[in-house]
């Protein structure tokens, strides 16, 4: 139970959003559909859930079938308005996250546009497939990332992320917690999906997914009550795993990739199973947390530059959404080139 002062300091947040869903709620706030099917990825919480690799995940699940399109607002890119990535585009020009998606899937049209309705707009002005027309082309589908609180789009399916580890049902709301909504809002959504959750019917790396769907039956049944789900509303969990290490500079040795330790440096919400990971391969000596999203200036790139130095025996990785702000940065030594690495990431729904 929150002390009376601190419901206080979050009654202000907490009106608001009140009073700016029940605007939308009561349609005095318009809300636009469209003539293709729009999945709205996001959250309730500040960061942390995943949103990126369960992108991903749709795109791999659906890329056979549609014509898809992925649009973000590119979350601190030096751009402004509606842009399509470009194959040379930088984090700069569209952000770290849709530059990753792009990276993974060259094919996929990926834009960024802050106003969600003026950059499915923009998709959906795109060409039909022609010959001797070059694409992009005008999208079957479009996957809206971190959108879920963006009212004036109505999507065809809405799918929220919650972390296994900090469940909004045990959080609270902006500045105390890490909610940026209500939590109610959860029931706007067709689908919930617990992330990072631990890998039920694991046994030396392989999942049973027999056992799996044993252990996990009753473990939803709890999650769905706590969420206050309703009973049409699909409650699944999924769990992250790791590739093989890629090099984040043509200068890398791989050598480095069996090095007795390693160190590393992050700049994403939550670190925490990246850590893990790499405590697997090797031993940790020291780690460096930056924000996230950090733009990794000329100061921080000289931090880690002269921390790496220390350990220079050591492999040294980062993330692979952080590897993407580091792509051709001028200011990394020739020395941490070589020992420099990235772990590519990806997220699986665990069948129940």
């Amino acid at each position: 139970m929150l002390p009376l002062k601190s419901k206080i300091l979050l009654f202000p947040y907490w009106l608001a959003l009140k009073a700016r869903h029940f605007l939308y709620d009561k349609g005095i706030k318009k809300i636009h559909s469209y003539p293709v099917p729009v999945i709205c990825l996001g959250n309730i919480t500040v960061g942390g859930t995943g949103k990126t690799p369960h992108t991903e995940m749709i795109i791999r699940m659906l890329e056979d079938k549609y014509r898809i399109a992925v649009l973000s607002r590119g979350y601190k890119r030096k751009t402004k308005g509606f842009r399509i990535a470009a194959p040379g585009d930088t984090f700069a020009q569209i952000g770290d996250e849709p530059l990753q998606i792009k990276h993974k899937f060259p094919h996929i049209t990926v834009a960024v546009c802050e106003d969600r309705c003026a950059g499915i707009e923009q998709l959906l002005a795109l060409p039909e497939p022609a010959a001797g027309v070059e694409g992009p082309f005008r999208p079957q589908l479009i996957i809206l990332d971190d959108a879920f609180q963006h009212r004036r789009v109505k999507p065809s399916h809405s799918i929220v992320l919650v972390n296994w580890h900090r469940p909004i049902f045990n959080d609270n709301l902006l500045p105390i917690g890490r909610l940026r909504d209500l939590p109610e809002q959860i029931r706007r959504a067709q689908s919930v999906i617990v992330t990072k959750s631990p890998l039920f019917g694991e046994h030396d790396g392989i999942i049973d997914y027999e056992l799996a769907a044993q252990q996990l039956a009753p473990v939803a049944k709890e999650w769905r009550k706590n969420l206050q789900l309703r009973n049409d509303q699909q409650l699944c969990f999924s769990c992250i795993f790791y590739d093989e290490p890629l090099p984040v500079a043509p200068e890398a040795d791989n050598r480095y990739l069996y090095a007795q330790s390693a160190i590393f440096f992050t700049g994403i919400a939550s670190d925490t199973e990246f850590r893990n990971h790499i405590v697997g391969r090797h031993k940790v000596l020291d780690s460096i947390k930056f924000p996230d999203h950090c733009n990794f200036s000329k100061g921080d790139i000289r931090e880690i530059n002269n921390w790496a130095a220390q350990y220079p025996t050591s492999a040294v990785y980062t993330t692979e959404k952080d590897s993407k702000r580091l792509i051709g940065n001028p200011h990394l030594s020739e020395e941490l080139k070589k020992r420099l690495f990235y772990i590519p990431i990806k997220t699986e729904i665990i069948p129940y």
